[in-house]
């Protein structure tokens, strides 16, 4: 072959032909490299709801979800890691799958992305190529779960394109708090076709009601060797405690006169739309509320795939969208066999009819003696027609020579990347140098550390590229000059891209109580107040299990016996007054807990006697944010809530803290 890195289109912008049987060939190997786990996104879990329109999208769409103002739509939605095995940690650097099913009255819909709005590569040819450099070594099978290793940096370093994506992958965003505080998007640019026939480009948003939040990269690997099933455990659990997670779905809608008039192609899958530009318009919203009945069935056999689609919605160009379009036909065909569409957990919710039959596992007991078209003997059934309510694929002129090449209008590869450097806050921008940092030099390869530097960071911007250069113990002299200019961007900066935001609630968020016998009794006036605004309490006794006694003798249940607690597992920390502090100041593990949810930047408040714990830890607590102490109850707590809306304090000081002693 000439050519490994681009597919066969009719024109450099033009669609991907299902002529090219080098794509299939390396495709079809691909997706067959694994019986029956998932390739990618293997770890997951999922959950049951629905979707509401909040008005009709008529003009639009012909949709038939989005026709009716309230109208209801069965979902089934799947979250997962893409890198690591069915049986590996939830809480990995890693991109989130967020794949959601429609069980529309028209068929199925698939809108299957991530919690990251770009992707590493622009042409599918490559994705085999990526997903080989992020999985294990094939000569060890080591790391699992992680980037953290010479093959995938050695791949990005030489796959310029990949620049944007290294940018949200080395952020908090890969590091979400919980499912439900995360973003969605569905990557790629899709149309949406009214019943007119006419067209228009549209990306497609999840927006957490939550907000977006992320944990700390040690915080994050605490998690994992504590409780590998902590982000599946948060999503049953909070469906269980009618905490629904909540998602309004947006859309970003362009006109097809104005496909041109951005400083980057639309049918690039590397680039955004910046809200700035195109503001996401908020049409509906999603809310998960039933649990699944049985994982295997359900989560497992959930089968989705981008050609899942109804009318109203039809595809793009984008040479990613279009691989993606023949790969996951071809490894649900793998995995479960050519009739998973009938599986109960994949089938549509409207009748269905046509000419398949036989197959492997055929679930159907069709009748009849016709399973053909054209025919009489069955007096045209299943009958085709033009109509609103059939699919009929948007007519797009096209022309163009048979070719192996890119647009040039796919050659700015850092633009974006650093806008959305300058788009971050101060601690964002810190985040993502540490994470640089800690990937690079977890790499036994120097030439492939100094390659990331080099061809990818110093094109992004030079603090960024020098700060990691100096981490890496690389010299100055060591760094090349950027390699490639960058088009000015329309707008320098895009606070939507920013996770440095504040919530307008506590709902949802998990606050331990660290008590013993003897605690104080306004605790449980605490917890009252605090379940009031959504919160969930754990009461952690350092006395024993069971039950815990207040200072009036009140039993109170406990929810965590110290030894089996973590601070990790919580959002804020509370430490009620009362003798049972004494208890609690002898157990070197509730130090270590306060002292940690201090360097993770959590909440902490400490009512009366409660601050000793505090000044214990040795922290000098004194001026530092998010630290709340005092005897007037209400204040504390007041102030408590206040400070749990900003989820962490990244402006309190913890470069230099004993932990305990």
């Amino acid at each position: 072959m000439a050519d490994d890195l681009n597919s066969l289109k009719a024109g450099p912008r033009g669609p991907t032909l299902l002529e090219d049987f080098y794509l299939r060939e390396k495709i079809t190997h691909f997706d067959h490299e694994r019986i029956p786990e998932r390739i990618v996104h293997a770890r997951g879990t999922a959950a049951h709801g629905y979707f509401e329109n909040y008005k009709p999208l008529s003009d639009l769409t012909c949709a038939s979800l989005f026709q009716e103002a309230g109208k209801k739509t069965p979902v089934f939605v799947r979250f997962s890691t893409v890198a690591g095995s069915r049986g590996s940690a939830d809480t990995p650097r890693d991109v989130r799958g967020f794949a959601v099913k429609f069980y529309t009255d028209e068929g199925v819909w698939d809108l299957v992305g991530n919690n990251i709005p770009v992707f590493f590569i622009q042409d599918a040819v490559q994705f085999p190529d990526l997903v080989h450099s992020i999985k294990p070594e094939p000569n060890n099978e080591i790391p699992q779960a992680a980037t953290a290793h010479s093959t995938f940096w050695d791949f990005v370093s030489l796959v310029p394109e990949s620049a944007h994506m290294l940018m949200w992958i080395m952020s908090p965003r890969t590091l979400p708090r919980s499912l439900s505080t995360m973003e969605g998007f569905g990557i790629h640019t899709f149309r949406l076709v009214n019943k007119e026939g006419k067209s228009r480009f549209v990306k497609f948003h999840w927006k957490p009601k939550k907000g977006v939040f992320s944990t700390g990269w040690d915080e994050s690997q605490k998690i994992a060797g504590k409780d590998g099933d902590y982000q599946r455990r948060d999503l049953w659990e909070s469906i269980l405690n009618e905490d629904f997670p909540e998602w309004e779905l947006g859309l970003q809608i362009v006109e097809e006169e104005d496909e041109n008039k951005f400083d980057f192609d639309l049918l690039d899958p590397t680039k955004i739309i910046p809200e700035e530009l195109v503001p996401v318009r908020k049409v509906g919203r999603l809310v998960l509320n039933k649990n699944v009945d049985n994982f295997f069935a359900e989560t497992e056999q959930a089968a989705f795939c981008p050609s899942h689609i109804v009318p109203g919605i039809d595809f793009s160009n984008d040479p990613l969208l279009q691989g993606r379009l023949f790969s996951y036909l071809d490894t649900q065909i793998s995995r479960l066999g050519v009739n998973f569409a009938e599986l109960p957990i994949n089938r549509p919710r409207c009748p269905v009819h046509n000419n398949e039959r036989d197959g492997k596992m055929r679930f159907t007991v069709d009748q009849g003696r016709v399973s053909y078209n054209p025919n009489t003997l069955a007096k045209g059934c299943p009958a085709f027609g033009r109509s609103m309510h059939t699919f009929t694929s948007f007519t797009e002129a096209m022309s163009g020579k048979k070719i192996r090449e890119r647009s040039p209008s796919f050659k700015d590869h850092f633009s974006q990347a650093t806008l959305f450097w300058n788009s971050m806050a101060d601690w964002e921008k810190e985040e993502i140098i540490n994470a640089f940092s800690f990937e690079l030099n977890m790499c036994d390869v120097p030439e492939v550390r100094k390659n990331v530097v080099n061809n990818i960071l110093i094109n992004i911007h030079q603090d960024l590229a020098n700060t990691v250069a100096a981490n890496l113990g690389l010299n100055p002299s060591d760094l090349a000059k950027p390699t490639q200019d960058k088009k000015m961007p329309a707008i320098s900066a895009s606070p939507a891209l920013s996770m440095d935001k504040t919530a307008s609630d506590i709902k949802g968020r998990k606050i331990a109580f660290l008590t013993a016998d003897g605690v104080d009794s306004s605790v449980s006036e605490l917890k009252t107040q605090l379940e009031k605004q959504g919160a969930v309490i754990h009461i952690i006794s350092f006395s024993h299990g069971g039950f815990v006694k207040d200072s009036k003798g009140q039993s109170m249940p406990v929810d965590k016996f110290g030894p089996t607690a973590a601070s990790v597992f919580y959002d804020a920390v509370l430490i009620p007054g009362g003798k049972g502090v004494e208890t609690i100041l002898e157990s070197t593990l509730a130090l270590s807990f306060v002292s940690e949810a201090y360097v993770h930047k959590k909440t902490i408040a400490a009512i009366g006697d409660g601050a000793r714990l505090l000044k214990q830890t040795r922290i000098d607590c004194a001026g530092q944010p998010g630290i709340e102490m005092g005897d007037d109850l209400k204040k504390v707590l007041n102030d408590f809530v206040d400070g749990m809306k900003k989820h962490r304090h990244h402006n309190r000081n913890t470069k230099r803290v004993v932990l305990c002693e």
